[in-house]
């Protein structure tokens, strides 16, 4: 039997509070309803949207209303499945509020082509005639520089309708790996009976029995083994998904036609691989270090998350892990920590594991409702990191919603995991100046090279396998779990020289449910990059690199994202950041060494 608790044992002070977006489902249904109006009005302007500048006003705040409206159908409908993947009830809404975003993606797809008949005089002309529309003009140079790549009405609405199905393959792996798949539990050294998760089993990893590690990693990986047609079937036509739209807004390639949305040139991909991989040796001296804690035998996969310190780590709870967060955040400005705490009393967060919720953690919500934070907190320092990370993209939420119009309100990936390291980084320069007991200190050392290892080398090595994965598509090469397998095992070869492979380790790709949103990973690492030179700027600097960073913050997508960066004070055009952030964690691994 499972020793996680239900939902309904957890008290409601630890749950998000989600009736402050929907009291129930049948306000839901209102707007549910509601939205459905709204796609028959924007419909109603096709064709003559660029007609005058007060029609073309009247279409986008139509088209506004009722993205706002979908986006908080939809994010109600997912956050309640989330609470429990297997309940019919919200699996239902969440695939009618799918179809209804698709629905609205059809109905407005006529906007951006006709958009594109227009030139920058034409533009400019109806800003003349009607200044409310001064506020697009970014958003209009944004849908004039897609112009290649967008095609007629009819194909572009073709490709809205198709929305809900294109996504299937992530949401059958979501399914099959969060509500179908029960893992067995493991014996530990007591002779209890230890149950692995999706979410326990990194935790379990760091267990100080060698040998118990090594069963969770065998049991948990033989399970996967079961399932991998399904999976290999569901990434591969999730590649192929990605190539197809690609091809079909006249990209070369998938990675190009990712990388174009938030205008993010490729060559910042690449820089980040090569410059990775030019630092590969500092990686590899972590995993030295990290075998020294086994006397020297070698290093295995199932030791790879094994803490550098040898104690068992400090037990963090909920409310410390708060309090530590709240004042990390202090040298951002007494404002940008008043109101992080606030949101912290005002059941932002959904605390605890329970049977069946969505596994992981993220930052969600909508430009209309309060931050939302899926956590599984598990009492331990790696939960604090993880809270104060998705605390990060909750304040970069609500700077952006209090700022900036809808139309500006979204921001790119590329930025959010700079917001969220930032958190981060502040965590781990307070606590190694304030904390005294040094166990939690060598924990904090420790979990900080952890987070470096997994957001700056493991998310590189997860973005080089998707980028050679959809080039073997794109070649017309098979995508099958065995070519998988030998691509991921080739990588976590180069990736972690001196450890020791197994064959088990090949189908780590297998539970990466990340490699559904495609190109995504490598911004967690340049993510990381531009936070350490950020908080760098900021606690050297003081008040002023603080300002620019809340402006940063504030500013939404009102720019681009390159150009957001070197507004706060970081060029991630250049590889600087990348070998600035490499040399901050080698200077880490020296201190951890001197403490040994």
């Amino acid at each position: 039997m499972s020793s996680v608790p239900a939902r309904d044992d957890i008290d409601e002070e630890y749950k998000w509070a989600l009736e402050s977006l929907y009291a129930d489902d049948e306000e839901w249904e209102a707007a549910y309803e509601g939205a459905e109006e709204l796609i028959e009005e924007l419909a109603a302007y096709e064709g003559r949207c660029t007609e005058d500048a007060a029609t073309l006003l009247t279409t986008l705040e139509t088209y506004e209303e009722l993205m706002r409206t979908v986006s908080n159908v939809a994010s109600y409908a997912r956050m309640r499945r989330d609470e429990d993947t297997t309940d019919d009830t919200y699996q239902a809404l969440t695939a009618r509020s799918q179809s209804l975003s698709s629905e609205a993606s059809s109905a407005a797809s006529f906007l951006e082509p006709e958009l594109q008949e227009l030139t920058n005089s034409d533009i400019a002309d109806l800003v003349d005639e009607k200044p409310a529309l001064a506020e697009y003009e970014h958003y209009f140079d944004d849908v004039l520089r897609m112009k290649p790549h967008t095609r007629s009405t009819e194909v572009e609405n073709l490709l809205a309708e198709l929305g809900e199905v294109t996504g299937a393959p992530g949401e059958v792996y979501n399914m099959l790996a969060n509500a179908d798949m029960e893992f067995p539990t493991v014996t530990d050294s007591e002779g209890g009976e230890q149950p692995i998760t999706l979410n326990n089993f990194t935790t379990l990893q760091k267990h100080p029995d060698r040998a118990f590690r090594q069963r969770v990693y065998e049991t948990f990986y033989d399970e996967w083994e079961g399932v991998r047609n399904a999976v290999g079937t569901a990434y591969k036509n999730s590649v192929k998904t990605d190539v197809k739209l690609a091809q079909a807004r006249n990209y070369e390639t998938a990675r190009e036609a990712a990388l174009d949305g938030p205008n993010v040139p490729t060559d910042v991909y690449d820089t980040l691989v090569d410059t990775v991989h030019d630092n590969l040796d500092k990686l590899h001296r972590h995993a030295e270090l990290k075998a020294n804690t086994i006397d020297g035998d070698d290093l295995r996969m199932w030791d790879l998350y094994i803490p550098l310190v040898q104690e068992e780590s400090p037990e963090v709870s909920y409310e410390q892990a708060c309090e530590y967060v709240t004042e990390a955040v202090g040298p951002l400005g007494e404002e940008y920590q008043s109101r992080l705490a606030e949101g912290l009393e005002s059941r932002w967060v959904d605390v605890y594991e329970t049977e069946h919720k969505q596994s992981g953690a993220y930052s969600g919500g909508t430009y209309d409702s309060q931050p939302f934070i899926l956590m599984n907190y598990q009492d331990d320092v790696e939960s604090m990191y993880t809270l104060a990370h998705e605390l990060g993209h909750s304040m970069h939420s609500e700077y952006t919603s209090e700022s900036q119009p809808y139309v500006y309100s979204s921001y790119e990936i590329f930025v959010a995991e700079v917001a969220s390291t930032v958190n981060e980084t502040l965590l781990t320069h307070h606590l190694l100046d304030t904390v005294e007991d040094e166990r939690l200190r060598r924990h904090v050392l420790n979990e900080y090279l952890e987070r470096f290892r997994s957001t700056l080398y493991r998310q590189t090595m997860f973005a080089e396998f998707e980028h050679r994965t959809h080039e073997m598509v794109e070649a017309g090469e098979p995508l099958t779990p065995d070519r998988l397998d030998d691509l991921y095992a080739e990588l976590k070869g180069d990736y972690y020289a001196p450890a020791t492979l197994d064959d088990r380790i090949a189908r780590e790709w297998m539970r990466i449910p990340h490699f559904y949103r495609a190109f995504y990973v490598y911004q967690y690492a340049t993510g990381i990059s531009a936070a350490v030179a950020l908080v760098d700027g900021i606690l050297e600097e003081g008040e002023p690199a603080a300002q620019r960073y809340i402006e940063f913050l504030a500013s939404g997508s009102r720019e681009y994202p390159l150009e957001l960066l070197r507004g706060a004070g970081v060029d991630m055009a250049s590889p600087e950041p990348v070998e600035s952030a490499l040399d901050t964690y080698s200077e880490y691994l020296d201190e951890f060494a001197s403490l040994q």
